[in-house]
């Protein structure tokens, strides 16, 4: 990282893990000597609600809130969260989004419209797009809660801490019986973000 303030924006439902993931992120950012603000808005987190975080870092960092068009990323739980905060994205940011689709029971009964193909929406708006499997790729290691974790490993070399850095601050913050599931699920989405560099 350089001097400048990198904002991420984190977006999913309740139940994904936002709110563990920035803080990881945090963590990370802390532990390698950056000042970092961050604002969550929780929502009706128990019921799939939306939930969101700011996530701000730098030198000095004085606002908690990513002033509209200035993430540098988006780390996407669920792919119409995506579409949602597409608004939040800078020009040259890049998106991380999850492959889930999360249609909540009020759109069967025609109350509220999920977006068709929300990811073909948002590469109408940019070509900075890495759509992952993360479900899939949790599923396999036996815990969909390892989601969040994925995803931040595939958008840690794009937020630009040492990767040892990451694996300490799950060691900190992730409960002790879920920490070697968690690594694996790091070093999974952080091998599959390095092939994403090289293309």
């Amino acid at each position: 990282m350089d001097n400048q303030i990198k904002n991420i924006f984190i977006a999913g439902v309740g139940g994904q893990g936002v709110l563990l993931a920035s803080e990881l992120l945090s963590e990370a950012a802390i532990v390698s000597g950056y000042d970092v603000k961050k604002s969550e808005v929780h929502g009706m987190s128990q019921r799939g609600g939306v939930v969101s975080s700011h996530v701000r870092i730098g030198k000095k960092v004085f606002s908690p809130i990513i002033p509209y068009g200035q993430a540098d990323i988006i780390l996407s739980f669920e792919q119409a969260e995506g579409l949602g905060a597409i608004d939040w994205l800078s020009p040259t940011g890049k998106m991380v989004i999850s492959s889930t689709r999360l249609v909540p029971p009020s759109a069967n009964f025609g109350k509220l419209s999920y977006p068709e193909d929300p990811v073909a929406e948002i590469r109408k708006r940019t070509d900075n797009v890495i759509l992952v499997d993360a479900e899939k790729m949790a599923l396999e290691l036996g815990n969909i809660r390892l989601v969040n974790t994925i995803l931040l490993a595939v958008a840690s070399p794009f937020i630009g801490f040492e990767r040892n850095v990451w694996e300490e601050a799950i060691k900190k913050l992730v409960k002790p019986k879920y920490v070697d599931l968690n690594l694996k699920a790091f070093s999974q989405g952080y091998e599959l973000a390095g092939s994403e560099v090289k293309a």
